[in-house]
């Protein structure tokens, strides 16, 4: 068998198309968590924590370096710890939401206990 034959076998299995498609659709999954967690969690949560808006939480570690005329040559190098917590608000969101579609989809494959023969 060529390797082209090979190679096209594997690629029309079930399997493989199927990994693609779940892949395709975790990536739109993905951003409406992120918009989910970036539009609607996050903000009353700001809110309620002092008007905090969590993109702009950061550590500077060094301070932009200004030319001359006063154009920055180097940015500032900062800690962006308030990015970060939002992206594992999104991992935990994905997270649980993957736990639940595996917790239904286990409940489906579970077969009925078996009855116990008339007598």
């Amino acid at each position: 068998m060529g390797m082209m034959s090979e190679f096209k076998e594997f690629a029309v299995k079930g399997n493989v198309v199927d990994m693609a498609v779940g892949i395709i659709i975790g990536a739109a999954f993905g951003k409406i968590v992120t918009s989910l967690v970036n539009d609607v969690i996050m903000p009353p949560i700001g809110l309620l924590l002092g008007g905090v808006n969590f993109t702009e939480l950061s550590l500077k570690l060094k301070d932009a370096v200004l030319g001359a005329d006063g154009a920055v040559v180097t940015k500032a190098v900062t800690l962006n710890y308030g990015l970060f917590i939002q992206t594992v608000i999104d991992f935990l969101i994905v997270a649980f939401c993957i736990f639940l579609m595996v917790k239904a989809v286990n409940k489906l494959k579970r077969e009925p206990p078996a009855k116990p023969a008339a007598k």
